[in-house]
């Protein structure tokens, strides 16, 4: 063995070691926008938390699809405040903006937030760098161990191999929920016939006149897009054209490609649709310089390493957000973000896609704290889109604002329930939102969703 080979075998071994004897306070297990939230929040709130992402950049759908606007933040055109509102308002800013509100050209959704990428996930890495959350890039979540109601370690593993860590509290932000899943939560994947919506994968045209592009009173394009279907040069899929002005002035974000019949929960259908949502990916770019006015001299960049997954579990929880409470304007006591977003429903058995308002004008609901705490494993939560909910209200609650909230009131949770020694369903809801209302939060409670 030569000396080289003796050093680094030793680091490994010492670096294994290390890992295996690390325990935390609070483990986060995904870093997209969830578990960005929970992450910032359990730090801020003192606590030594470790973030595990199995990627190599956080962000989760804003990784998947560079550019995706962030809907939802506005519900009743007011922002949500907290965490969301905390990186927006750096990212506006910032000299020039980073970003900026806009109405959203799509039926029923209301302002959304368009942001240079690079820029606003470099903001995301520095605010869990100045928290002093210990986040481990390429490092997959793989098995719970249980003692009785209770997660005593996680396994995970990088490329140095197998480690194993002890958290007092986990928060499952993976968007699949597999670690909860393996701890016993009971799930359901996709519909009531297990139909998930489709996968997408996303990608930029740069050098487009814009006002030319978008001078169409069509915003889906839907005429130019039934020539090409005809024609063999689109998709049939591809009925409609999802197409957003992107945040800088030569830009078009192309949200259009959707891949039917994926189970996210399987890498085998995720690579392939990957593959498969290149193709018509390319095959749009030519279509749109061909035909729509405005893309003549435009090309393709930033195209999604991979697709965007919407849906697979989602988990049982305390209670079961349900389309009834969406459309009843239900504030829970216990309610921890507010929304207004629209059934948002894409492509689960066949090329339909609804939008359809669920709230009245001025009018917006609340997501209940108890739809991301199971019934019995007492330091476990989960936040983002394995909430428990049916799947009307799934297709509405699942916008990235309405996630970071989800991960900023776990964190919250974990904190106030570490601090009494109690398990996270005996949290006082009370306690929760006072504490969320002091970081910022608007909307809960009795209090009006204010400017």
């Amino acid at each position: 063995m030569t000396t080289t080979t003796r050093a680094t075998t030793q680091a490994t071994t010492q670096a294994t070691t290390q890992a295996k004897k690390q325990a935390t306070d609070l483990l986060v297990i995904g870093g997209g926008t969830a578990g960005f939230g929970a992450a910032l929040t359990g730090a801020r709130l003192g606590l030594s938390v470790t973030l595990l992402e199995a990627s190599a950049k956080i962000g989760g759908v804003m990784a998947a699809c560079p550019g995706m606007p962030w809907g939802a933040a506005y519900p009743c055109d007011r922002m949500i405040g907290g965490v969301m509102g905390e990186l927006a308002d750096r990212l506006f800013a910032m000299t020039p903006p980073a970003a900026e509100k806009r109405a959203c050209t799509l039926e029923n959704f209301g302002a959304e937030i368009q942001y240079d990428h690079d820029i606003a996930t470099t903001t995301m890495f520095e605010m869990l760098e100045e928290a002093g959350v210990d986040l481990r890039l390429g490092a997959v979540a793989t098995q719970p161990k249980m003692q009785g109601q209770r997660i005593a370690t996680v396994a995970y593993f990088d490329r140095h191999g197998a480690h194993i860590i002890r958290p007092k509290m986990v928060i499952d932000c993976s968007g699949d929920g597999d670690i909860s899943a393996k701890a016993g939560v009971p799930y359901e994947l996709g519909d009531t016939g297990g139909n998930m919506m489709g996968v997408t994968l996303t990608f930029m045209m740069v050098g487009a006149d814009v006002e030319k592009v978008f001078a169409d009173p069509d915003p889906y394009f839907t005429r130019q897009a039934a020539i090409g279907i005809a024609e063999g040069r689109l998709h049939p899929d591809l009925a409609k054209l999802y197409l957003m002005r992107g945040f800088h002035p030569d830009t078009v974000f192309c949200n259009s490609v959707v891949i039917r019949g994926v189970d996210g929960t399987s890498p085998a259908d995720v690579t392939r649709a990957t593959q498969e949502g290149r193709r018509r990916c390319l095959q749009m770019a030519a279509f749109l310089r061909s035909d729509i006015p405005g893309f003549e001299n435009a090309r393709m960049m930033n195209l999604g390493p991979t697709v965007g997954v919407r849906e697979t579990r989602k988990l049982e929880g305390i209670y079961r957000v349900s389309g009834a409470d969406l459309a009843a304007h239900r504030k829970f006591p216990d309610g921890i973000v507010a929304c207004d977003n629209p059934i948002d429903d894409v492509m689960r058995t066949d090329a339909s896609m609804t939008h359809d308002a669920i709230v009245s004008d001025g009018g917006y609901y609340t997501i209940p704290f108890r739809a991301l705490v199971p019934r019995e494993v007492s330091n476990l939560m989960f936040a983002g889109r394995i909430i428990s909910a049916d799947p009307t209200a799934f297709a509405s609650v699942r916008g990235m604002p309405q996630c970071i909230a989800m991960g900023q009131a776990t964190a919250t949770a974990a904190a106030l329930a570490l601090r009494a020694d109690v398990m996270v369903q005996e949290v006082p809801h009370c306690d929760l939102i006072t504490a969320l209302q002091a970081q910022g939060v608007k909307g809960l409670g009795q209090e009006p969703l204010v400017s």
